[in-house]
């Protein structure tokens, strides 16, 4: 999602991120008495922002991202891109697992390449990173995709979901998908974590563009979409353990993710079909992902079926979540001090990451 910050965020907004002093491995013996008999995976989504590449490919309105387009996007500033964002990648789950993260959902790439740029990096190469990459049809060519380490998870199938302008208003819905509207396709991969098989679905769902509540049906049709996915996989297996992940556009109490996703604020709610929306509450507590006119939002979720909510310490099971905010993601002065070190500020390249702040959660198993 592109976004424009235009008011100053208070201070005391500022003040609820999360500032750690101790280092990663300070943290991870911290929670050793916690977890340390448990098998430890960390399941991550992050908006790479304008991840583009310099070369205008044909089709598709990558012009901005061009050595002649506006952002005079040349190999200098793409390889600075690739140098700080796989930084970003090398440090997220390292709290408490030395390995990092083993599940990466990824949104706004513009191609299969600029991955494979990415995934060799220095920072993040001895990981062997495997890509699930599929191009879809979004009109300014940017596409989900998924990042795992072949050492951790096995993959066992993916597809791609085409995402068709398919509602009248409200939730009416037409019969088949519009073919004229372009946006990003959504992403399932299934495989093996820890030997018990799980879906991962990438989502970059339709923008605010034009305004929340006109553009809100685009996020309920492709909410729709993404719950006929988890009901499929659910229908095959009651106890499916699915993570729904990307950037929704919209809020954990929004009605495409609350009434059309079904995925619930409490742990006690789910129950059946429902899901768990593990952000919904920090959100509540002033913690978000963007910030976007002095105002935190949250639309980088990770939503989990039933299964994965188990108390059964022996299965695969959800044990920890968190907004990745940390110090150098962070503007440390000027207009935005507080907000995610964005890679362009107002058309001025500021060689930062991204204007979202990635998430996570913990997925742990008791070891045998």
């Amino acid at each position: 999602m592109k976004i424009k910050i235009i008011n100053v965020l208070a201070i005391s907004s500022i003040a609820l991120f999360s500032i750690f002093s101790c280092t990663p491995k300070q943290q991870l013996t911290s929670a050793s008495n916690e977890i340390m008999n448990f098998e430890v995976g960390c399941v991550a989504f992050y908006n790479l922002e304008n991840f583009y590449d310099t070369v205008h490919n044909v089709g598709v309105n990558d012009y901005e991202y061009t050595p002649t387009g506006a952002t005079k996007w040349n190999a200098m500033k793409y390889l600075s891109k690739l140098k700080n964002m796989s930084y970003a990648i090398s440090q997220i789950g390292l709290d408490y697992s030395p390995v990092g993260a083993v599940i990466i959902g990824v949104a706004e790439v513009e191609n299969r390449g600029v991955l494979q740029d990415l995934v060799s990096q220095p920072s993040i190469a001895a990981r062997q990173y495997s890509i699930v990459h599929y191009d879809g049809p979004d009109r300014r060519g940017v596409d989900v995709a998924l990042l795992y380490n072949p050492r951790y998870f096995n993959l066992s199938s993916s597809k791609s979901f085409f995402l068709g302008k398919k509602y009248l208003g409200g939730t009416q819905y037409k019969d088949s998908p519009d073919s004229t509207f372009r946006t990003r396709d959504q992403l399932l991969v299934s495989g093996y974590l820890f030997g018990e098989k799980i879906h991962v679905i990438v989502n970059h769902w339709p923008s605010r563009t034009g305004g929340e509540t006109s553009s809100a049906p685009l996020r309920i049709a492709a909410a729709s979409l993404t719950r006929s996915i988890v009901d499929s996989l659910l229908n095959a297996d009651a106890n499916s353990k699915i993570i729904v992940m990307g950037d929704l556009n919209d809020d954990p109490s929004n009605e495409s993710c609350k009434t059309i996703m079904n995925a619930k604020r409490d742990i006690s709610e789910v129950t059946g079909t429902a899901m768990y929306n593990v952000f919904w509450k920090t959100l509540d507590s002033g913690v978000g992902s963007l910030a976007y006119q002095g105002r935190w939002n949250l639309f980088d979720q990770i939503m989990i079926s039933s299964a994965l909510v188990t108390t059964d310490r022996s299965k695969l099971h959800f044990w920890k979540s968190d907004v990745f905010n940390r110090p150098f993601l962070t503007q440390q002065e000027g207009e935005y001090k507080g907000t995610p070190h964005r890679t362009h500020s107002r058309g001025v390249w500021i060689n930062g990451y991204s204007d979202h702040y990635p998430t996570l959660i913990y997925l742990i198993k008791e070891k045998k």
